[in-house]
Order: structure tokens, then C-alpha cells, then sequence
């Protein structure tokens, strides 16, 4: 089950939704978002989240209340990926996974 918090810092920015199991980070933006230098800041800050481990999902407002199931669905499915890999990961070092 993924478990996330709303505004968590990470770093020097707050997320809107952050699971720190599956270290995933989603945004959810408004139009201003689409605007003037605020793409490039927002680049930049997935790129300094992103150092930190994490993955950043973005989606728009619009895009939430038009296509909420597949929203959902990307999330789920980032969510679990990620969180496989964690434990493939922490097998591996630990020594108790495949070769």
C-alpha cells in the first residue's frame, strides 16, 4: 500500500504528495504552471528532488478531473515499481537475492 503525505519537504521544496516508501513525489499543477519562467523552475526543482532519490509524477488540474482512473493508474503502477525495486535492492545488498 502506497502511503502519502500532502506538503513534505524534500530538500528546499515541498511536495504536494509524497510517499517515502516508494521515494515518489507527485505534483499536481495549475495553469500557471504552463506560464513565463515557471516550467524551467519547475525543472529545475524535479531536478533537485529527483537528487534526493525520488520520482516526480506532474499532472494538471484539468487532467485530474478529466482522466482521474488514469491518473490513478500511472501512480499505482510508478508506486509499485518503485517500490519493487527498493526491495530487489535491499535483497541484493543484504546478499539474500538471485546472483
Amino acid at each position: 500500500m502506497l502511503r502519502f503525505r500532502r506538503q513534505h519537504t524534500i530538500g528546499a521544496f515541498i511536495g504536494d504528495f509524497v510517499c517515502l516508501e516508494a521515494k515518489l513525489v507527485i505534483e499536481i499543477d495549475g495553469d500557471q504552471h504552463g506560464r513565463g519562467e515557471a516550467p524551467v523552475r519547475d525543472a529545475r526543482r524535479d531536478a533537485s528532488i529527483e537528487g534526493e532519490g525520488f520520482q516526480v509524477l506532474r499532472f494538471w488540474n484539468h487532467e485530474i478531473g478529466e482522466n482521474l482512473n488514469g491518473v490513478l493508474e500511472t501512480i499505482l503502477r510508478t508506486g509499485a515499481e518503485r517500490m519493487r525495486a527498493r526491495e530487489l535492492g535491499v535483497l541484493i545488498a543484504a546478499g539474500s537475492g538471485p546472483p
